[in-house]
This record gives C-alpha cells, sequence and structure tokens, in this order.
C-alpha cells in the first residue's frame, strides 16, 4: 500500500495542506501515520476522504453536515434517509439564495436602467443607495 506525504495528499486531493492539517484538528480527517521522520503518512482511503470533503464543501455543506455524511459514508449498509435530509437541506438553501439573488439583480437592473448618465445628483443608483425605500424589492 502507497503511502504519500501530506504535499502529495494537497496535490491529488486538491486540498491545501493547511486545509488539511485544519481537517484532522477537527477530526474530519484521522490523524495519519507517522514516518520514523515524524512527517505525516497517508493511505489512499484519506485521499478519497479528502476529496469527498473537498467536493462536499464546493457544494456548500457545512462542516457538520460533512461529519454527518462521512460517518453515513463510513458504515454504508445504514439508511440513506440521513444523507437525504441533509442534501434536501442543502437544496432548499441555495433555492433561497437563488431567489435572493434574482431578487437582487432585479433591484441593481432597475437602477442602472434609471440612470440617466447625467450628474450624480440625477443618478438612481446613487439616490437607491442612500435611501433603501426606494428599492423595488424588500428582500434582496
Amino acid at each position: 500500500m502507497k503511502k504519500i506525504t501530506i504535499g502529495e495528499a494537497s496535490r491529488e486531493s486538491g486540498v491545501k495542506v493547511p486545509t488539511i492539517r485544519y481537517y484532522e484538528s477537527i477530526g474530519l480527517l484521522p490523524e495519519p501515520n507517522r514516518s520514523e521522520g515524524n512527517q505525516r503518512s497517508y493511505e489512499p482511503a484519506d485521499l478519497r476522504r479528502l476529496t469527498f470533503i473537498r467536493h462536499a464543501r464546493e457544494l456548500g455543506f457545512e462542516v457538520e453536515a460533512i461529519r454527518t455524511l462521512l460517518t453515513l459514508q463510513d458504515d454504508p449498509n445504514q439508511s440513506c434517509a440521513s444523507a437525504d435530509a441533509i442534501a434536501k437541506a442543502r437544496l432548499i438553501e441555495v433555492e433561497q439564495r437563488i431567489r435572493s439573488l434574482m431578487a437582487l439583480k432585479a433591484e441593481l437592473e432597475l437602477m442602472v436602467e434609471g440612470c440617466g448618465h447625467g450628474r450624480v445628483d440625477q443618478c438612481r443608483v446613487i439616490e437607491v443607495l442612500a435611501d433603501h425605500g426606494q428599492c423595488g424589492h424588500a428582500h434582496h
């Protein structure tokens, strides 16, 4: 079984070295074996776990959700209901964020369309930013 250094683990997994150490410190990644020179020594399972964590973080999962998902992954014979619930909760968050961003986009479009490209004292962008009550959308 090939063992690799933290630098190699970083390159292969796409996770930065300080982040790997952080994941070890919070228990997402088990503390690795050490070489005679006291260097961390990682195995293929550690790389798979790092890749899993990186991908979950890219999808916006919080650390505690990832911790739960890793626990589920470690025991594949159990129900996937918990994993489904975590993914559904993340989907709801993403949908809410999309709605918020769409409202923000619409407000910015109104501001830009309302700009007469004249002087600042007639600038719709400045007016709206100075008075939230002029916004077309309450929530953005």
